[in-house]
């Protein structure tokens, strides 16, 4: 079993008070909250954040929180300070579910702890989808992934790769998103904020890619799950159009 952490930082730029934003009746953390609690493999849900609101918000619906740091650079760093707090009650594997994302699958959740589970070498692990929009893969939005023959990553990139060289051949290419939920055995989390940032994540924009830099190897594991984050106002509406197909199907 493991634990959720739910990084929430109430700042956001393109879209300020993002965690509390409405859809559909509910905050966005609370509905992230609750899928992450459906997950079979979770066994405690913890919202981290480093506002005020947030853990007041949390409370009024019975949710778990922890007050973090402000200084954190990235949602990992602030997983990380929750997972420090808790290293006497020895929990093994943490979960870093994206605050952003209330439409996650809890069998992706699962997903991501199994790989980790069935296999006493793997460090951290995330997921990839296939891509099924053609748009998507010159979308630098759409982070996407390559792997090696055991199913680690050998890059993440916002640029289309692979890159089909002879377009005239009969290639067949599946291009993979990669989802960016993780799981970590405790040890690897810990360790993150004191790793140094390299010149591929200073220029892809990808944290995932200091792991990678410092020598960790990360699973990936396939899912048919995709997810919808929320970034921009219009996102908003867009969760909330699905959450009505939802309802109604």
């Amino acid at each position: 079993m493991a634990i959720a952490v739910i990084p929430s930082r109430y700042a956001a730029t393109r879209l300020p008070g993002k965690p509390l934003v409405s859809l559909g009746g509910k905050s966005m953390i609370e509905r992230v909250w609750e899928r992450a609690r459906r997950a079979k493999k979770i066994s405690r849900v913890i919202i981290a954040t480093d506002d005020e609101r947030i853990l007041k918000a949390a409370a009024s619906f019975g949710g778990e929180a922890a007050m973090t740091r402000a200084e954190h650079r990235s949602g990992t760093e602030r997983v990380a300070e929750v997972a420090a707090g808790l290293a006497r009650e020895g929990p093994e594997i943490f979960v870093n579910v994206q605050g952003d994302e209330p439409l996650i699958e809890p069998d992706a959740i699962d997903a991501a702890v199994e790989a980790i589970e069935s296999d006493e070498s793997v460090q951290i692990s995330t997921l990839m989808v296939p891509i099924a929009k053609p748009a998507d893969i010159m979308d630098p939005n759409i982070v996407k992934v390559v792997l090696d023959f055991d199913g680690n990553a050998l890059y993440f990139s916002r640029a289309p790769i692979p890159w089909v060289r002879d377009r005239e051949s009969p290639v067949h290419v599946q291009h993979m998103k990669h989802l960016g939920l993780y799981a970590f055995r405790g040890a690897a989390l810990l360790e993150f904020p004191t790793l140094p940032l390299g010149d591929l994540e200073r220029i892809e924009q990808l944290e995932q890619l200091r792991w990678m830099e410092n020598g960790y190897k990360i699973r990936v594991a396939e899912t048919a799950h995709d997810s919808v984050s929320v970034d921009v106002p219009e996102d908003v509406a867009r969760v909330e159009q699905l959450l009505r197909e939802a309802r109604s199907a």
